[in-house]
Order: structure tokens, then C-alpha cells, then sequence
């Protein structure tokens, strides 16, 4: 349960940099854990989030608030249990993944949390060029071009520390809040018809689905991420006590932070429900259409409230932007072990998010940019699952959490929560599939979103078992070796004659070294050097190049050398295949031992370089020794 000592920390810039030890009384103590649960909840009200909200609003007036206040009490759960993890393991969920999936796997893995940040941050870019176009009436292009300068802010405020980004994003929260609040004011709703929304009910199988959007958009994969790492820039007491008040505060940030969160939703749906339903304009699903009426419909005197509701949609656009960030370092450095320079790292996602939406404007035209924000919504939905479904295993798994692996009653909630997202996400992407499969598409195309849903499926499966086979298979395991064996006479081996492998590097010297750390005083030494010229190639022995000339006056060289220091040494010219000829000359002279040297090359020279190894040690009946050099 111990944080990793290595230099592979989470977020290491920052990791343990906010000291709560050192906090004096409740108060400070829980301030000094306050905040990361603030930098995770602005996704909860990202622009992603406004379109499901204004379309519930309008169309079904209060009665789907229910259904926010469910999905807020999901998240709180799921980001409980992020935040479980980075406390109690050290670990963020990428980290987590890394350790326990194999490479392939994880690399997918990793491939989906990339398109999901990407998705995420594609809606904040659109969110912020709306807002943008609604207060200032500058062209949404431009507006979308204008985001990548966002990349500068955030290197500013990584300069500036943790505690500094995290004031920065709660003004952003409260600029939020308080223009929600004063658009409650003027709408002026009734209480007690906001009320019956807490009531569950669904009016209509197009509810249904605005229901399912709603859960949909509402727990985002990269918070998860996210939210495992930032618990760890806390420094506390890593005994049972500390661990335990760590949960504890951390637990308290998540529900204030998540229900402000909650507050900024449910404000945008009462809004629409309040305006617009109860005025009978049931078609306001888009935000620039929601600014548009607010002013009219609001009446005389309220041109305040279409202002801070601009204001409101940029701040949601510029917090989500940053965290999302921080989100895609994490993931990076989690999967991979890639660190980047962070504004190569920010500008990267920035245009990937931005080229999609340059080119939907471009040829689609601005009425357009709603879809691809719904568009962005489904491909968060494809990502939940593989961020849900780990998370619950690494804090289920009493070998790693100990006591504070969750109870089963919370197991079971767990699973239940991750159930009924994931189906309502599956529901939603194969709704969306189906309509691509319907319409006037190719034939091809059809067969790989056919072939991607399938896909989707199988690869939800594997994350789901691969963890229970991997705990079954290493219970199983002591089983196997259940006999403590003792050591029986070692009979240590003395190399009479020792091959060493000559490439003429710069690690010559330390290959010999080791081989003569082999041997006797008695033992023999081959120097063996393979020719590779391609005139070597073709007359082989009866070659005489310049290289031949020079490799043979090398090893003879080196060969004198160690002659006059009293050790027994033979050289050894190969000719053509590198392989076949140190195979040929180690039989030859009988060796009983090949010292060979790794360069630690990859790509293509490591499938020369490693398979030349491979080749000769299979080909052999006795010991090889591999230096890494």
C-alpha cells in the first residue's frame, strides 16, 4: 500500500507538493485537502453537458431532474473509488492498468483514453468558441482558432503550482455558479414544481433516450484518470491513520465539489424548463438558439441574463480545458512512461480537437456544430467502460488495498452503477451505429462500424475477465510449489576454454573483462571476429580487402596484448554469415563457454542485433553469457 519510490510518479512536478502535515486544527487540515475534487468536477459541467440538459429542460420540463441528481450520485461513487486508489496504492488508474494488463492490451487502453480526451476537449473547444461568437459575435471559426492560445495559460499556471491552478479553476467553478444562480433569479421557477422533478418518472421513450444522454454525458473516463492522480499532490501520514483521514477529506471534497457540479446542471435543465417548456417552445436544444430566447422570453429588463450565460458557457469551456491536460499527461506518462515537454503535450490535443471542428465548420457550415457535439458525447460513451470496469477490480483487490479494499456492499453497488452506465452507453453507440447502417452509406463502411461495435464488445469482455484469471492463476500458483526444496551439492562449473564474440566497438574492453572473470588461471581464450565486408561475403577465407586486413590486424592486436599479460589466448577470423560462423569456430575449438555482448538496440537493428543472439544460443549445447553493454 506503500506510493512507488521509483521516479514514475504521478504527476511527479507536483507530487506531495501541498504538505497537510503540517496543517493546524480540522479546518486547515481539511483545506489543505481541498481542491482536486474541484479540478475533476468542472467535467461534470463541461459544454458537453449543456445540449442533454437544455433538451431535457425544454421538452420535459422538470420531471428528468431526478435523473441528474442519480447520475451525480454515481459519480460521487466512482470518483470515491479514483480517489481510493491514488491514496491508498500510490497509483494513478493508468499505472494501475499498466501493472496489471499485458502491453497490447494496455496500449488500447491507452489508445481510447487519448480519443476520449481528445472527444472531451473537442466539446470545450467548441463550448469556449460559442461562447465567444454569443459575447462577443466574432465568427465560431475564429473562435476555435482562438483556443489553441489556452495552451499558454496553462503553462502559466503550471509554473505558478498546485494550489494556484486550483484557485484558478474554483474562480472559474464560482463564475459558473454565481451566473446560474442569478439566471435562477430571473426565471424566477417555482420551488415546488422543481421539486416533483426529484420525482422518478419518464414520460415518454423520447425521454428515455434524453435520459440516456443525460447518465451518458455525465461520468467522464478521463476524471477517473484524473482524479487518482490528483489525490496524490497531498503529503500525509502513509500509516493506517493517515490513510484513513486521507479518504475520509477527500471523500467530503468529492460531495461538495460534485453537488456544485450537480447545482450548474440541474440550473441549466430548470432554466430551459422554466422558459422555455412552460412557453410551449419545446424544439430549444442547441446553446445558441437557449441564448437567443433567454433575453425575449425573460422579458424586458433581463438582457444580464443571455451575458452570463455566454460568460457561464466560457469558463465551463476554459476550466474543462485545463484539466483535461493535466488528464492527457497522465495518461501518457501512466500507459507509456512518456514524458513530453507539456506545451508539445497541450498543443497536440488542442489540434487534434480543433482540426475536426475547423473542418465541419468549413464545410458544413456553424449549424452543424451541435451534432458534432453530440458526436463528442459518443465517443466519451465508448471509453467508459474501460476506465470503469479496472477501477472497480485494483479497488476490490484485498492482495493490493488491504483493509481498505472497498466492502462488498459497495462491491455490488459498484458493479451495479458500472452495469447500468456501461449498458446506456453500449445503447447509446449502437443506437448511433444502427443509424449510420441505415442510411446511405457503403458497403465498406457499414462492415467496419459493424466490425468496431464487435470489437467493442469483445474488447469489454477481456477487461472485465483478464483481472479474475490473472488473481485465479496466482492463487493457484503456491499450490504448485506448496514442497520447500533444499539445495542439493552446487557443483560449480570451471571453463576451460572461453569464446568471446569481437564486434570492434568501444565495449570491447569490458566484454573481455567479463570473460576473463569466467575463467582460470589455466582457462583458454578465443577471440572470435566475424567479416562482414561484402567481398567477404562472396570469396569468404580467400578474401583480401582492406577491411579484412585491418579486422585481422585488430585481433591480433588484442590478442598480443593479453599474451603479454600471461592469459592464454587464441584469435579467431569468420567469414559471410555472423551466425554460422560463430557457431562454427565455438564447436571447433570446443569452447565450453560464449561470451556475446547486448547493445540494448531497438527497431530494426534489435531484430539484427537480438536475433543474432537468439540464433546462435539455439544453436548451441553450451552456456551463453550475455553482457548488456
Amino acid at each position: 500500500m506503500q506510493p512507488k519510490n521509483d521516479k514514475h510518479l504521478s504527476l511527479s512536478e507536483v507530487h506531495e507538493s501541498v504538505d497537510t502535515t503540517r496543517a493546524v486544527g480540522k479546518g486547515r487540515r481539511f483545506l489543505a485537502f481541498f481542491g482536486p475534487a474541484y479540478l475533476v468536477s468542472v467535467g461534470y459541467m463541461d459544454p458537453g453537458n449543456w445540449a442533454t440538459d437544455l433538451a431535457g429542460g425544454s421538452k420535459f420540463g422538470y420531471s428528468l431532474l431526478w435523473v441528474l441528481l442519480m447520475s451525480n450520485l454515481m459519480a460521487l461513487l466512482l470518483q470515491s473509488l479514483s480517489a481510493r486508489l491514488g491514496i491508498v496504492r500510490g497509483r494513478d488508474l493508468a499505472q494501475a492498468n499498466r501493472e496489471i494488463y499485458p502491453r497490447k492490451l494496455n496500449f488500447i487502453l491507452y489508445l481510447l483514453a487519448e480519443v476520449a480526451i481528445a472527444a472531451c476537449d473537442l466539446a470545450e473547444v467548441l463550448g469556449m468558441a460559442i461562447g465567444l461568437h454569443l459575447l462577443t459575435g466574432i465568427p465560431i471559426l475564429w473562435g476555435v482558432i482562438l483556443t489553441v492560445l489556452d495552451t499558454f495559460l496553462l503553462l502559466y499556471l503550471q509554473k505558478l503550482g498546485m494550489r494556484k491552478m486550483e484557485a484558478f479553476i474554483i474562480a472559474l467553478v464560482a463564475i459558473i455558479g454565481f451566473s446560474f444562480l442569478a439566471e435562477m433569479f430571473f426565471a424566477k421557477p417555482d420551488l415546488a414544481e422543481v421539486a416533483t422533478g426529484l420525482i422518478p418518472t419518464i414520460p415518454s421513450s423520447e425521454a428515455l433516450y434524453i435520459a440516456i444522454g443525460i447518465i451518458g454525458a455525465t461520468v467522464m473516463p478521463h476524471n477517473l484518470y484524473l482524479h487518482s492522480a490528483l489525490v496524490q499532490t497531498r503529503k500525509f501520514p502513509r500509516d493506517d491513520k493517515g490513510i484513513k483521514r486521507a479518504l475520509k477529506l477527500n471523500f467530503i471534497d468529492s460531495a461538495i465539489a460534485l453537488n456544485l457540479a450537480f447545482f450548474v446542471n440541474a440550473a441549466i435543465l430548470i432554466l430551459a424548463a422554466t422558459v422555455f417548456f412552460k412557453a410551449g417552445r419545446t424544439d430549444v436544444a442547441e446553446i445558441q438558439k437557449a441564448h437567443e430566447l433567454l433575453s425575449p422570453m425573460l422579458g424586458a429588463g433581463t438582457t444580464l441574463a443571455p451575458i452570463l450565460f455566454a460568460v457561464a458557457l466560457i469558463a465551463a469551456g476554459q476550466s474543462s480545458t485545463v484539466t483535461g491536460t493535466l488528464a492527457g499527461q497522465i495518461v501518457m506518462e501512466g500507459y507509456l512512461l512518456l514524458r513530453i515537454n507539456p506545451w508539445i503535450r497541450r498543443l497536440m490535443t488542442r489540434l487534434i480537437a480543433i482540426v475536426p471542428a475547423v473542418l465541419v465548420i468549413v464545410i458544413y457550415g456553424e449549424n452543424n456544430i451541435d451534432a458534432l457535439l453530440v458526436f463528442s458525447q459518443v465517443i466519451l460513451s465508448l471509453q467508459l467502460g474501460f476506465a470503469i470496469i479496472p477501477l472497480i477490480h485494483f479497488v476490490s483487490d484485498a492482495g493490493k488495498m488491504g483493509k481498505f479494499r472497498i466492502k462488498p456492499i459497495v462491491q455490488i453497488l459498484s458493479w451495479i452503477v458500472t452495469t447500468v452506465l456501461v449498458y446506456l452507453n453500449l445503447r447509446m453507440v449502437f443506437n448511433e451505429g444502427i443509424v449510420f447502417i441505415n442510411n446511405e452509406h457503403t458497403i465498406i463502411a457499414k462492415v467496419l462500424v459493424v466490425a468496431g461495435l464487435a470489437a467493442l464488445v469483445i474488447l469489454l469482455a477481456i477487461v472485465i475477465l483478464y483481472p479474475l484469471m490473472r488473481k485465479k492463476k496466482l492463487v493457484s500458483d503456491p499450490i504448485v510449489h506448496h514442497e520447500i526444496r533444499p539445495l542439493k551439492e552446487l557443483v560449480i562449473p570451471e571453463f576451460k576454454k572461453i569464446a568471446v564474440a569481437i564486434d570492434f566497438g568501444n565495449d570491447d574492453e569490458r566484454m573481455i573483462a567479463f570473460a576473463l572473470g569466467q575463467g582460470m588461471k589455466e582457462t583458454q581464450y578465443i577471440l572470435v571476429h566475424i567479416v562482414e565486408s561484402a567481398t567477404a561475403r562472396i570469396m569468404g577465407e580467400s578474401t583480401d580487402d582492406f577491411e579484412t586486413r585491418k579486422d585481422e590486424e585488430q585481433l591480433t592486436a588484442y590478442a598480443e596484448q593479453l599474451k603479454l599479460r600471461g592469459i592464454n589466448v587464441v584469435p579467431r577470423i569468420g567469414y559471410r554469415n555472423r551466425v554460422d560462423e560463430i557457431v562454427r569456430i565455438v564447436k571447433a575449438e570446443n569452447a565450453d563457454l560464449l561470451v556475446m555482448g547486448a547493445h540494448g538496440h531497438g527497431g530494426v537493428k534489435d531484430l539484427i542485433y537480438g536475433e543474432t543472439i537468439n540464433k546462435v544460443r539455439h544453436e548451441l549445447k553450451i552456456p551463453v553469457l550475455v553482457v548488456n553493454l
